[in-house]
């Protein structure tokens, strides 16, 4: 089992602000490329929330991915960063974002920092983020990652996400960014009432995109098509293997 480790735990006040002057010094054509990753990719498979769209057309992916990968960055895939995880592809960034009808006000839940990538797209769109990180490098490299682009409103921690983040709870919304065997009842408990939760669920290999709305003290659940993740390991998850 992952056990919650000790390590990266930071947090910072106030509204987002990013800060572009950092991409990067060479000459490519940096936002002409998330342009048309937003265009063809996005849009065109039927993404309609202009939030959502006009954060992936301002965020710069590419300071997300590994040295030598950000000419890749843009592409319609996942890539890997490291430690055997992987930036989710745009688009199921994109449709993961959209079905949490985020308004600017919420506080959100993220399971799974990762590069950091999918958390810059939810502190545009919401008020505070709290996201848990299994892996210390990564949350400290996603950490520095958002510092430079000034993200002043997400709060990361090194610890077992599959038992959520108590201390900050409820969420109005939860994003879950890594494959589960089930809903982890963590999660569903620490969802605010009304709130919204996003998860894959299903086997290591495959899964389905699981919306779960609670209101007025009721769960609903529907799925939203089929998806490949990471496992989302932990005590209410897969268990992590040693071999």
């Amino acid at each position: 089992m992952n056990r919650r480790t000790g390590g990266v735990r930071t947090q910072a006040r106030g509204k987002v602000r990013l800060d572009l002057r950092d991409e990067g010094a060479d000459v490519t054509d940096w936002e002409g490329l998330r342009q048309n990753m937003v265009d063809h990719q996005i849009a065109a498979r039927g993404i309609s929330d202009t939030g959502v769209l006009d954060v992936m057309r301002e965020v710069p992916r590419h300071l997300f991915v590994g040295r030598g990968m950000e000419a890749s960055a843009y592409g319609d895939h996942a890539l890997p960063i490291g430690e055997e995880q992987t930036i989710s592809q745009p688009y199921m960034v994109a449709i993961m974002t959209a079905a949490l009808h985020l308004t600017g006000e919420e506080k959100v839940l993220e399971i799974g920092t990762g590069s950091g990538y999918q958390t810059a797209i939810l502190a545009r769109l919401a008020d505070r983020v709290f996201s848990v990180e299994r892996i210390e490098t990564l949350a400290t490299r996603a950490r520095r990652t958002l510092d430079t682009l000034g993200v002043v409103n997400v709060s990361i921690v090194v610890g077992d996400g599959t038992i959520g983040w108590k201390e900050f709870e409820p969420y109005d919304r939860i994003l879950v960014t890594a494959g589960s065997p089930a809903v982890p009842t963590s999660l569903i408990e620490q969802l605010a009432d009304p709130g919204v939760l996003v998860i894959p669920v299903g086997s290591l290999a495959k899964q389905q995109l699981r919306i779960v709305e609670k209101r007025d003290g009721a769960i609903k659940e529907y799925d939203e098509g089929g998806c490949a993740f990471v496992p989302l390991v932990g005590k209410d998850g897969w268990e992590l293997r040693n071999d």
